[in-house]
């Protein structure tokens, strides 16, 4: 596969041209849809996002996206989350009641009282699973977070790398053809857009 069509997803939670330009920045093919049927036809998936998984989940199910992106994972090929797209592949939020889209067994939870909130800058990303989209990527690397929730998986296995915020939580996933990251690689310099240019050459393979 030599030009992958890398499709994000805009599901009106916020920084998809950021994302879109991170990734034509180092040579992605990035298209941003709403469109279900788009949706299911790329060769690769990314749900970006900022913001409250309730309302965010309301608007994938007006647009109909939900059960495309699910289908998407289904079917095998490569889905890159970052942020909310991280926290919305759980099953529930603490932040509400809409169910999340279940793709992992897990919560989405309140980062604990005692720091300050949301979590906003730079900090410590420890690595656990070394992905090929990490490639190269040094142990102990900080990138930009902005959040009040994070993913807590049932599987610990799957989670890739953890952060200290107050309590060790999960900042990135790793889970067959899914790979999600609490932080914003678009906002964190050349090692984040080093991770956006691993995903394009990982799903070139």
């Amino acid at each position: 596969m030599s030009e992958p069509r890398i499709t994000i997803v805009d599901y009106e939670a916020g920084n998809v041209r950021s994302v879109q330009k991170a990734f034509q920045k180092v040579g992605g093919q990035a298209s941003i849809t709403s469109d279900p049927d788009e949706v299911i036809r790329a060769d690769a998936l990314v749900v970006p996002g900022q913001g409250a998984c309730d309302s965010s989940m309301s608007h994938m199910r007006e647009k109909g996206l939900v059960e495309p992106i699910k289908e998407f994972i289904a079917s095998g090929k490569p889905f890159f989350g970052v942020c909310l797209g991280l926290q919305l592949l759980m099953k529930d939020s603490e932040e509400g009641d809409e169910p999340c889209l279940g793709v992992l067994q897990g919560r989405t939870r309140r980062l604990p009282p005692g720091q300050k909130i949301p979590h906003m800058g730079w900090n410590q990303v420890d690595f656990h699973i070394r992905h090929p989209v990490f490639d190269t990527i040094p142990d102990g690397s900080h990138f930009y977070f902005v959040h009040s929730y994070y993913a807590d998986p049932d599987d610990k296995s799957v989670v890739a790398c953890t952060t200290d915020y107050g309590v060790d939580f999960c900042s990135g996933a790793v889970w067959e053809n899914v790979v999600a990251v609490q932080f914003h690689p678009e906002k964190s310099g050349d090692l984040g857009l080093k991770i956006y240019k691993n995903f394009i050459e990982d799903i070139k393979t």
